[in-house]
This record gives C-alpha cells, sequence and structure tokens, in this order.
C-alpha cells in the first residue's frame, strides 16, 4: 500500500468494494446476518476502521465456507449476534470509542495525581 492510498482511503474503498460483491453472492439470511455484524463490529473501528477489515474479512471467509457445505446461518453463528461480534473484536485488541475515552480519562487522571 502506497502512502497515497493510505492517506485517502483508497485501500479500504477497494477492499470494502470486494467485501460488498463477495456479500452479495451469499444467499438472503448470510447477507442478513453480514450487515448486523458490519452494524455491531464498526462500533469498535478505531478512526480509519483499518483495524475491522481483517476481522470482516474472516467473517465472510467464514460465511463463504460454511454455505459451501451447506450450512445454516444459525448453525455458523448461533442465536446471539453480538456475542459472536463481541468475541471476534475481543479476540482482536479491538477497542470502542468508549475504551479509548476510557482510556484517555483515566491517563488524564493519572497525570493531574502526578502517577
Amino acid at each position: 500500500m502506497n502512502f497515497w492510498d493510505r492517506i485517502t482511503g483508497n485501500d479500504i474503498n477497494r477492499q470494502w468494494k470486494e467485501f460488498k460483491s463477495r456479500a452479495n453472492k451469499l444467499p438472503a439470511d448470510y447477507q442478513t446476518a453480514w450487515m448486523q455484524i458490519n452494524a455491531e463490529l464498526w462500533q469498535r473501528s478505531d478512526f480509519t476502521g483499518r483495524n475491522i477489515m481483517p476481522i470482516l474479512d474472516g467473517v465472510l471467509d467464514l460465511f463463504e465456507e460454511s454455505n459451501a457445505q451447506g450450512q445454516n446461518i444459525q448453525d455458523v453463528l448461533g442465536g446471539d449476534i453480538k456475542g459472536f461480534c463481541a468475541s471476534l473484536a475481543g479476540e482482536q485488541g479491538a477497542k470502542t470509542y468508549r475504551d479509548g475515552w476510557r482510556d484517555q480519562l483515566n491517563a488524564s487522571i493519572l497525570r493531574k495525581l502526578g502517577r
């Protein structure tokens, strides 16, 4: 990735278009789950979204493989999409905006206390 693509976000746009085309090839129930997972995971994104892209790629890989094997989306994810996303993002160390604000507040308080 070159500097210009990184600054402008062209690399993410290309990757996102690829994700959309891959997701559109999936059955309707997989597409619905994909949209719900996107909504959940983007809350844990950093400013650019680069920390979420590998996670989303892995989810699409999982969906494509399970669809090829003829599995139902409920067999893949269970009934708890929010729990699935929390475990995915937690394993990757993706923090929410709230976590970042909490860390910033704690650092500010420690700095004021002189620790």
